[in-house]
């Protein structure tokens, strides 16, 4: 059976309508709660996907929160491994950290539901199967785009949402895998942070409720797609 491990920063910031399809297809699901495991004791070696989640703190918080410092290596072994990797918003910032780019503030927060505006490049990328499906932002910080990483998408308040290395690494800012059947724990979990940048959690929720069928099913779409494409690969092809 292949492995998928995750990392995980927050217990209900998880995979979310990934996590079905991995099962499906064949994946044993792993989590690693990157601030207390120990992620050196981890079979890395024998996993087939990484993927690496969200969390309220900054890919470069390392002096805050020594923890990064470890999943930063985990992530700087697996991109030299050439094994599939996907980000999610502070695991995609981790990756282009760990690939040369720049993370930083944009000064201001992007929370609710956008549809994204595909490059040229996105076009023609998994991400197509979105089409114009909002998907959910909850994010302060961006990210640049690594040299040789290709530009996929963006919008009008973070023009970097999302970037591929190769075949083999995909990273987003926006948050493709939550269910919006749950958001009420994203609600009450970012209950803080939400006041503090002057969200409506009504509106969130309305927006959540409007999307319960739409965005799970694209979602799903475009991780087969992904997978589809990972899993064609033998290793050595993967970069």
């Amino acid at each position: 059976m292949k492995t998928a491990i995750a990392l995980r920063h927050l217990h209900f910031e998880d995979l979310g309508t990934l996590e079905p399809l991995l099962v499906a297809r064949g994946y044993a699901v792993r989590y690693l709660d990157a601030p207390i495991d120990d992620l050196y004791a981890a079979d890395m070696a024998a996993a087939d996907l990484l993927v690496v989640l969200g969390g309220p703190i900054g890919a470069f918080d390392d002096h805050i929160y020594p923890f990064l410092r470890d999943e930063l290596a985990v992530v700087l072994q697996w991109l030299a491994s050439g094994r599939p990797l996907l980000g999610i918003c502070l695991g995609a910032q981790l990756i282009a950290r760990a690939l040369g780019a720049s993370v930083a503030s944009m000064g201001v927060k992007e929370i609710g539901f956008a549809p994204l505006t595909l490059t040229q490049k996105g076009e023609g990328s998994p991400l197509a199967a979105l089409g114009q499906t909002p998907v959910l932002h909850w994010h302060g910080d961006h990210f640049g785009i690594p040299d040789g990483a290709t530009r996929l998408a963006g919008t009008q308040t973070c023009a970097n949402q999302a970037f591929s290395k190769g075949r083999n690494v995909l990273a987003l800012q926006c948050h493709l895998e939550a269910n919006p059947l749950q958001i009420e724990r994203w609600l009450v979990g970012h209950a803080c942070e939400l006041a503090q940048a002057g969200i409506d959690v009504r509106t969130l929720r309305s927006q959540a409720q409007a999307l319960r069928s739409r965005l799970p099913q694209v979602a799903r779409a475009v991780f087969s797609a992904w997978l589809d494409e990972i899993e064609a690969l033998r290793p050595w092809e993967a970069s």
